[in-house]
């Protein structure tokens, strides 16, 4: 072993991972009966905030004392009054198991502990909601400096001709904002399902 593998080995250790912690990440899919409102609320999340469903459906799942919380808590009568459509998921094989080890203790219904993890969202979608009207009415704005903008860029032309520095300044600048205002409205166009929510 040379002076640096040496070096190296001295300064920078690292717990090992194991072939357990590697297949608890593999992805495996998972049929549930939910509402339509759960189904959609996990949807109008994902693309709201732009995270895979995957990785919500886990970060949901996957935390045990809610979890737990749930299970002993929802109530079976008005969960089994709830009307519900059969819908695959892609999970972690790790969040399956701890999903089926809480229903298994507590005797619930796997669908009735996805259910109501999931409709934990729908307080952040009253907040997107209205972070989202918000987006719209300041893009509104923003279309209506673009004009103003423009409106300069083309007195600066007749007054001072195309070639001028400051046309140049201000044509790079409207350019700017065009590239913004056209990812601002690609993102709220992407991100209107929530006003149907």
């Amino acid at each position: 072993m040379d002076r640096e593998e040496q070096q190296s080995k001295e300064t920078f250790s690292l717990p090992s991972t194991s072939p357990a912690d590697l297949r608890g990440r593999q992805s495996v899919r998972a049929t549930f009966r939910l509402s339509t409102k759960a189904i959609d609320a996990l949807s109008v999340v994902a693309v709201q905030l732009g995270i895979k469903q995957k990785s919500l459906f886990d970060h949901l799942i996957e935390d045990l004392t809610v979890l737990e919380k749930i299970a002993q808590e929802y109530n079976t009568r008005r969960f089994n009054n709830l009307s519900r459509i059969q819908k695959t998921f892609v999970l972690s094989r790790r969040t399956l198991s701890c999903l089926e080890t809480v229903a298994g203790t507590f005797q619930a219904p796997r669908d009735a502990l996805v259910e109501y993890s999931i409709r934990r969202l729908l307080p952040l979608i009253d907040q997107e909601r209205d972070k989202h009207q918000k987006r719209k009415a300041l893009l509104s704005e923003l279309k209506n400096h673009l004009k103003a903008g423009q409106a300069i860029l083309d007195k600066a032309q007749n007054q001072l001709g195309e070639d001028d520095p400051v046309v140049f300044k201000l044509e790079s600048m409207l350019a700017a904002c065009k590239v913004a205002h056209n990812q601002i409205a690609l993102f709220i166009d992407r991100a209107k399902g929530i006003e149907q929510f």
